[in-house]
């Protein structure tokens, strides 16, 4: 088995680019794209922010660990779970290897810049300051985004130079840049 055998699974912070970024790289790699959001919102049949309100967050993690239970055995394809995914205990081993974990590393100022721009709904970020939440989350985070195999800096690096080095990593390279 080589590393291309496995799953590319994107981390980080929302806004980090997981969903934009995995698009492109499954289509050049001719492989499914997952963003565990939509596919949630597909099961449940409602927003993640209305699962959230209605069911709270363990609920919503526990359904990101069934999904990625039913994903260690699937096919390989290009994964873009929800910046929160890193949290639930056990899930990265459950994909890697043949996996590969990726943290778009992104600064919590850069992200709130990013999502500001965006009209989806963030739960963990509905707060009276969205901004210091998200300086909660990184600090809570970075050290299960640096368990990733690879990080990529997306504040240095073009949105072509991540997806090269993703695409690079599928087909068992290494990056150079990050």
């Amino acid at each position: 088995m080589t590393q291309s055998d496995g799953h590319l699974v994107l981390v980080g912070l929302p806004g980090a680019g997981k969903s934009t970024i995995g698009r492109v790289v499954a289509r050049q790699l001719r492989r499914p794209f997952l963003d565990f959001d939509a596919e949630i919102e597909r099961r449940v049949h409602c927003t993640v922010a209305q699962y959230f309100a209605r069911s709270g967050e363990a609920a919503f993690r526990e359904l990101e660990r069934l999904l990625t239970r039913e994903l260690a055995t699937a096919a390989p394809m290009v994964l873009a779970p929800g910046g929160g995914w890193v949290t639930n205990p056990g899930v990265m081993q459950l994909l890697r290897p043949p996996g590969r974990i990726v943290h778009l590393r992104v600064s919590p100022q850069e992200a709130m810049r990013r999502i500001a721009r965006s009209r989806h709904v963030r739960p963990l970020l509905q707060e009276a300051d969205p901004e210091a939440k998200m300086r909660e989350l990184w600090a809570a985070r970075r050290a299960l985004y640096a368990q990733a195999d690879v990080v990529l800096d997306v504040e240095r690096l073009t949105s072509q130079q991540v997806i090269d080095s993703v695409v690079k990593l599928a087909h068992g390279g290494t990056p150079g840049i990050g």
